[in-house]
């Protein structure tokens, strides 16, 4: 069984900050990889970030140099930052988690936490 649940989602301005956290727990096998992704209304989830336990991260176009992906390998928890927040930012964002060194496919999902951009 494993669960993933984020945390540090909200209101942020234009231009602002926010931190999310996703804390992973299994009884089985170890999480290898962590990944984020973000859905608004009407539209497929997209892809936004995803990192390995050995330290591989791949970020999307849309948050290069604005974002970064993070991993606390003991605390079994992974981190987005993100910076110089836009309103566009605004989704549902996913946590996701997979036993494989895979940042493209994932088996696991958590529940979702909303950012919200706006002044």
């Amino acid at each position: 069984q494993v669960q993933l649940v984020e945390s540090g989602g909200g209101l942020a301005q234009p231009g602002g900050s926010l931190r999310l956290s996703c804390a992973a727990s299994t009884d089985r096998f170890a999480i290898n990889a962590q990944g984020w992704y973000r859905q608004t209304p009407g539209n497929e989830r997209e892809f936004v970030a995803g990192i390995t336990s050995g330290g591989t991260s791949k970020l999307a176009d849309s948050v290069r140099g604005r974002f970064t992906v993070s991993r606390n390998n003991a605390k079994n928890t992974a981190y987005l930052q993100m910076n110089n927040l836009k309103p566009e930012d605004t989704a549902v964002y996913y946590c996701s988690g997979s036993y494989y060194y895979n940042l493209d496919d994932y088996e696991f999902w958590g529940q979702g936490i909303q950012v919200t951009v706006s002044s």
